[in-house]
């Protein structure tokens, strides 16, 4: 049997090292770009909820589309996850300010404040990743947190990631993985089942 386990190591390194590598003007143009090519599909347009990761500093930024999403009325539900297991759930928040420093430094709606979602039929997910491949099957961050929860979205999926990370080669995969549906660059809006 295959141990993909260091492939995937060293993938992550290989990726991380590209994004901290981006000088912060560099990489707000190519947030930028990703970003518009989100809010212009009609995907994103038809959307009634979002759940959408709020982003750390070498992923692409989320806090725009939040922003945006947001005034354009959209129900906006982010991650915050559940102590002591792999697992996290959705909270709807209404702004910015309903976000508190949580799990491995990363901001999670605030439980007081924020309702939690059951409902997970409809929506856009947008995944968050290191790298993709042209199939749409994602490299993560090997903590298993987005392969559990899109084990059981049945919704459509979006991954965004930088041209630099999006693979040639198909990634090694388990047979639990799931593939999102779109994969968006800063060039390119791919359907992954086309």
């Amino acid at each position: 049997m295959f141990d993909i386990r260091p492939y995937k190591k060293e993938l992550r390194e290989k990726c991380k090292k590209i994004r901290i590598g981006m000088t912060a003007e560099h990489k707000e143009r190519l947030d930028r770009k990703i970003a518009n090519k989100l809010l212009n599909m009609w995907i994103y347009r038809e959307a009634e909820t979002l759940f959408l990761y709020v982003s750390k500093d070498i992923e692409v930024d989320t806090f725009f589309i939040i922003s945006e999403s947001l005034k354009r009325g959209k129900r906006v539900a982010v991650p915050r996850c559940v102590e002591g297991t792999r697992n996290m759930d959705f909270y709807l928040i209404n702004s910015l300010d309903d976000l508190e420093e949580g799990s491995f430094g990363v901001l999670e709606p605030k439980t007081q404040v924020c309702e939690k979602l059951t409902d997970f039929s409809k929506g856009l997910c947008i995944v968050p990743a290191l790298a993709f491949d042209k199939l749409g099957y994602r490299l993560g961050y090997g903590k298993g947190y987005y392969d559990r929860f899109l084990s059981n979205f049945k919704a459509t999926t979006v991954g965004i990631c930088y041209n630099s990370c999006v693979q040639e080669k198909n990634l090694l995969h388990g047979k639990f993985d799931r593939r999102v549906k779109y994969l968006i660059t800063e060039s390119l809006i791919l359907d992954t089942e086309a």
